[in-house]
Order: C-alpha cells, then structure tokens, then sequence
C-alpha cells in the first residue's frame, strides 16, 4: 500500500510555460557562457544554484562562487518578473488526482530545484496549500538540504515531515532524468511522467516503476497495483 507521493513542480505538478527553462538559460548565457540544450535539460530538475555553476562551467565561465550568488540572484529576478505576466497554473488533471489520492488517504509531498523564496509565491498562485486539511502535506525546496537532485535528501525530508518510514511505500518522480535517479537512490518506486520536454524513451533507459503521460494517470495506476496484488 502506497502512503506518500513526492512530485516534482515545474513539469510535473505545475505548467509554467518553460519560463524556468529560459530564466536558467538567460542567468548563464549573461556571463558569457554558451549554453546547449542538451546540457541545459540535464541540469533543470537540479538545485539552481548548482545547476548554474555547472552550465557556466560546461559553457566556458569559470564558477567562481560570487558571480554564481549574483546569476542565482538575476535567475530569482526574472523568474519574478515573468511569472507576474504570464502566471503558473496546475497542468491537466493535477489537482484532481492529488484530491484522489488525498481521499484514498494516501499523503502528497513536493519537491523542486526551486529555492523556497521561489517555490512560495507559485503555491499561493495555484492555492496549494501545506498542513492539515491542505493538499500538501509537506513541500521541500532544495535549499533547505544538503544537496538537490540526484541527491535522495528531499524525498526522505518529505517522508520525514510526513511522518513515512518505509521507502517501499513512496513514490516519486518528475519529468526530467533526476527526478528517477533521486527516486533510485531514495529507494522508492520511481515515477516518470511525459508533461516536460523529455519523451518516453528518454525516461525509460532509467531506473523506473511507471512512466506515464502525467501525474493525472497516476491514481488509477496505484489502483490498478494495488487491485494486482
């Protein structure tokens, strides 16, 4: 029996028009560093500071660690500044499974690369509330841990703050390739979802228990599980 689900936000949980995406590729191309997009996607679901020196780095900027402070400050800024234009919303079907799963008893966490100054503002624009009698029971942001993903630290944070103990009982995920790999070193079952810009075959040659179109799937394959067994 599953008792916790920790997803990721960005891509997963929450469309927000890849705004993300090109505050991070902005804040490093400012330095003068070159961005690829493959590089660029390995590192979105990652802690956005470190994702921001390791880019500069890989484009050609040495990190040196007050120019990262700064970009990581710039980041903040536009993400503000564009997320005002064009808000965030829940992505299809998210907030009704979460309620499912909610009912079912089961618990819902979320995590993020995202720094908490960030993560905030996003749930009160949705309305998501953390706590008792709220849709969340527990939101770690990647500032509040020793490391972000790949890293399994905010999973555990979750299940700490949710009172969870087994590992064989969670399930995690997101849209990018860390997401399962810090749900692989967690060890909970991982979840993979199509709502980012990785595709299935992308998802699958990783460590995996699902990849399904979208969190919205995700109820109806925890009955499924559970009926199967």
């Amino acid at each position: 029996m599953i008792e916790l689900v920790v997803l990721d936000m960005a891509g997963t949980t929450v469309d927000e028009h890849g705004i993300v995406y090109r505050a991070l590729e902005d804040s490093v191309t400012d330095t003068g560093a070159s961005v690829d997009a493959v590089d660029l996607q390995t590192w979105m679901g990652a802690d956005k500071t470190e994702a921001i020196a390791a880019l500069m780095e890989l484009g050609g900027v040495t990190a040196d660690p007050g120019l990262v402070a700064r970009q990581f400050d710039h980041f903040r800024a536009l993400l503000a500044e564009r997320y005002a234009a064009n808000p965030p919303v829940a992505l299809p079907g998210v907030e009704e499974a979460l309620r499912e799963l909610k009912g079912r008893g089961i618990k819902v966490g979320l995590t993020t690369g995202f720094s908490r100054d960030v993560a905030g503002p996003i749930l009160e624009t949705l309305g998501w509330g953390i706590g008792e009698g709220q849709l969340l029971d527990a939101v770690v942001t990647s500032d509040e841990v020793a490391a972000g993903r790949p890293a399994p630290y905010m999973i555990h944070r979750v299940m700490e703050v949710a009172g969870v103990h087994d590992v064989r009982r969670v399930v995690a995920g997101g849209d990018t390739v860390v997401d399962l790999l810090a749900a692989c070193n967690a060890g909970v079952h991982g979840l993979g979802v199509l709502t980012g810009a990785l595709g299935r075959e992308d998802l699958e040659q990783h460590p995996h228990s699902w990849v399904l179109d979208g969190v919205k799937d995700l109820p109806g394959v925890l009955e499924s599980a559970l009926v199967s067994r």
